[in-house]
């Protein structure tokens, strides 16, 4: 497996995130040493966006030189009059905090904006920012891949990036993968851990997910079964699929992210989690968590 399948989450560079962080906010300190390891575990890809606190501006203010980022558009504001003005308004910030002349990536944070009033109109400043050069590549950020069907014939997606894990394999199972890589859409998972959750301890899982105590107790049995780490087998489904491009994993610290690398370099392609699916929208959209 090539290391730089793995892309790095720097959302912990601008906010205390994740179900299992309890660090808070990755410091200035932490965030050098973990750029640094990245790039030489030929990572390439660093994942932000202007919703993410400080990230941007900590990114700026390290450098990050060797990496594409890819950054998001937070949802659009209500009566919005002039969409193509707030896009270029967005994206000029965006790059005054990053200090950076271009982008790789600009994605929307929310796909649910090109069904709007302004929905053609926001498809077309994101053109209009590849067309000019401003950045490579334009697509969504979606949590449900039933939301692709009505915006694709608006916007021409360039890079898309969606949740998949051992639970939740919809991008799949509804065979979007197979179609977005047969047109030529770059593909970036996210949320392959379940925001950490499938790699707690048994008796560390919150009170609160204990409705689907089956799928943590045949989760931890499975891997006592077969001696390996939450860690590896969370990474051998996205990694077993060809049509995948980057997984995005954030991390707190420098060593979270060496654990990843190791376990990625070592992993067992043909271990079969399938046992782990569900289609339980309380369960696999961390959205829905806060009203467990």
């Amino acid at each position: 497996m090539p290391k730089s399948k793995i892309a790095l989450g720097t959302v912990q560079f601008g906010l205390p995130y994740g179900i299992t962080n309890q660090a808070g906010q990755t410091s200035p300190e932490e965030a050098v040493k973990i750029l640094s390891l990245a790039k030489n575990a030929e990572i390439d890809v660093l994942d932000t966006a202007i919703g993410y606190g400080d990230s941007e501006q900590v990114l700026g203010e390290l450098g990050f030189e060797g990496f594409n980022v890819v950054t998001k558009l937070p949802a659009l504001p209500i009566d919005l009059v002039d969409v193509d003005q707030w896009v270029t308004q967005q994206i000029a910030r965006s790059r005054q905090r990053l200090k950076a002349s271009s982008l790789y990536a600009v994605l929307l944070h929310r796909s649910a904006d090109l069904l709007c009033d302004s929905g053609e109109g926001l498809a077309r400043s994101l053109q209009m920012l590849k067309e000019g050069g401003v950045v490579q590549k334009v697509g969504v950020s979606i949590y449900d891949p039933d939301e692709l069907t009505p915006i694709e014939r608006i916007l021409d997606i360039d890079l898309l990036q969606a949740p998949l894990n051992v639970i939740d394999r919809r991008l799949q199972t509804k065979g979007w993968l197979h179609r977005l890589k047969d047109a030529g859409v770059e593909i970036h998972i996210r949320s392959a851990f379940l925001q950490g959750l499938l790699l707690m301890s048994r008796n560390a899982i919150p009170p609160k997910f204990e409705r689907w105590s089956r799928h943590w107790d045949d989760w931890h049995e499975f891997l006592s079964q077969i001696g390996t780490s939450a860690l590896s087998a969370c990474l051998s489904y996205p990694l077993s699929l060809p049509e995948i491009d980057r997984i995005v994993v954030g991390v707190d610290s420098a060593q979270q992210l060496k654990d990843i690398i190791i376990a990625a370099e070592g992993i067992d392609h043909s271990m079969d989690t399938s046992f782990m699916v569900s289609l339980d929208k309380r369960l696999i959209n961390p959205s829905h968590w806060s009203a467990l």
